[in-house]
């Protein structure tokens, strides 16, 4: 795993940590320059998933630790804003729900929180170690994929364009990606052992929900956070992420603030 660093060490710091099979600079590259200005940024690339590496992704909660302990090491175990992409927003649930960190600000951007278990998640993380390894090879969609693409309307597309971007497909820069981390990442995250109506003193848990994707992804959240500060965008997974890179760094500094507090803790 590693940790990659940007902006002032000595603003308030921000945690990044990308979806599914993501590469790091894929899929926050464009906002990192502009939460800089105003945050300590440091992005998470999962094992498995970091070009420096060759390592495999074992599990969500071995990463979880790992993820804790750096921030006990370099924070003091208490950061500003936690944003998790999809993915991501599992992990950022994982470490409020265990406490061992302090997060004042988590966001949840997207996520799906699926859940599942025995043969079926393995048999769904089976076919999706075995789609996206081949399309990391190869660096393109499969020819039934672009052809139902083709048919979007041009400004769909676009945002479709991006989503394929964020995933790694279209360019090889994921070839170095094993067909075990994918599988470990999709059926680790399913079944991933998210508690109902998880709550923390002092701190707020957002979600930025993607009205497009559905009502029963809004139930999820209810479900499992205690009165989160639901965000809603009418727009499709990630699309105010990807599509919208300054609207979504002015919502992400409203959920923050960046006045601090007396007693050194931020709004």
């Amino acid at each position: 795993m590693k940790f990659y660093k940007f902006g002032n060490p000595e603003k308030p710091v921000i945690m990044l940590l990308p979806g599914t099979c993501c590469f790091w600079r894929a899929n926050f590259g464009e906002v990192i320059p502009l939460l800089a200005r105003d945050f300590n940024v440091v992005c998470v690339s999962y094992d498995g998933f970091d070009e420096k590496e060759r390592g495999i992704f074992p599990d969500m909660i071995t990463e979880t630790i790992k993820i804790e302990q750096y921030i006990l090491d370099n924070f003091d175990g208490r950061i500003c804003c936690a944003y998790g992409s999809s993915l991501g927003g599992s992990f950022v649930g994982l470490l409020v729900q265990r406490g061992n960190v302090h997060i004042y600000h988590a966001i949840l951007g997207s996520s799906d929180l699926d859940q599942d278990d025995g043969f079926s998640a393995k048999f769904k993380a089976w076919l999706i170690g075995k789609i996206f390894f081949r399309i990391f090879q190869e660096g393109k969609l499969p020819k039934f994929m672009e052809k139902r693409l083709e048919k979007k309307p041009a400004e769909e597309r676009k945002y479709y364009d991006k989503m394929l971007y964020m995933f790694g497909m279209n360019n090889t820069h994921m070839a170095f990606v094993k067909r075990q981390s994918i599988q470990n990442q999709f059926y680790s995250d399913l079944i991933a052992p998210l508690e109902d109506d998880i709550f923390m003193p002092d701190t707020i848990v957002h979600i930025f929900y993607a009205v497009k994707m559905g009502d029963k992804y809004l139930e999820r959240y209810n479900k499992h956070f205690k009165t989160p500060d639901i965000r809603r965008h009418n727009m499709q997974h990630e699309e105010l992420l990807i599509c919208y890179p300054s609207r979504w760094v002015n919502e992400v500094k409203k959920c923050c603030g960046l006045e601090s507090e007396p007693n050194g803790q931020f709004k």
